[in-house]
């Protein structure tokens, strides 16, 4: 038997942090450029931090030691924890989701700053949320798929997967959730853009919110919420 609780999986970086200007203030901050958001969306893998072709010469110099990687990092960890912002209306709505009673949710991160979860501990804490108040947050190493750790995720909660769902902001969101089987809440204003998305991963259209504030007007209303707002 499932219990009655539903589940809402919340992907970090690109999803509810806005992780691009964090990184391209990390960039400047080094003698890099990252290029625009645009750009950088359409960009793969390893090269969305490699930059465009006239950056990449440089990026790829200040990249390429292991003391320069590491310099990255520490500089990524210090704007992360000082500075970034979740982006608009998601602070207002993370407190509503973990106010609703009977709703589990939480947040999974691949974020390399030096120790992820004290960082988004940090990050969150700045914005009113207090991360000890959600059921889980979750750092997912680079190499492994996401997959499993949903699958995990609504097996340790006993939660019926036709009452989960996952919001995350690349293909491989989308995947992870589908093959969980979970529902998918995507958004196409973080790491990769609705043409990605939808042309090119076949996503439907209609799942994709193209702005925060479409996304916490999705949320809301398939989770029935607009009476605790």
């Amino acid at each position: 038997m499932y219990s009655n609780d539903r589940l809402m999986i919340l992907d970090a970086d690109g999803t509810t942090i806005n992780a691009f200007d964090a990184i391209a203030e990390t960039f400047l901050r080094l003698g890099m450029e990252l290029g625009d958001l645009e750009s950088f969306q359409k960009r793969r893998h390893l090269f969305k931090y490699l930059g465009g072709v006239k950056a990449f010469p440089k990026n790829i110099s200040r990249q390429i030691s292991k003391r320069k990687r590491n310099a990255l990092i520490s500089t990524l960890t210090e704007v992360y924890r000082e500075e970034s912002q979740l982006f608009p209306g998601i602070a207002p709505l993370i407190q509503t989701l973990i106010a609703t009673p009977k709703l589990r949710v939480g947040i999974v991160t691949r974020n390399i700053t030096i120790q992820p979860e004290e960082t988004l501990h940090v990050l969150f804490n700045r914005h009113g949320i207090d991360t000890a108040a959600l059921d889980f947050l979750v750092h997912i190493p680079l190499h492994q798929d996401k997959t499993a750790q949903f699958k995990t995720i609504r097996e340790h909660f006993n939660i019926n997967p036709a009452k989960s769902y996952a919001c995350g902001d690349e293909r491989k969101d989308f995947h992870a959730a589908i093959n969980a089987g979970m529902h998918p809440f995507m958004v196409s204003y973080g790491f990769e853009d609705h043409q990605h998305l939808t042309q090119k991963a076949g996503i439907p259209e209609e799942l994709i919110s193209r702005t925060p504030a479409e996304l916490c007007q999705r949320v809301i209303h398939g989770f029935d919420l607009e009476s605790l707002l």
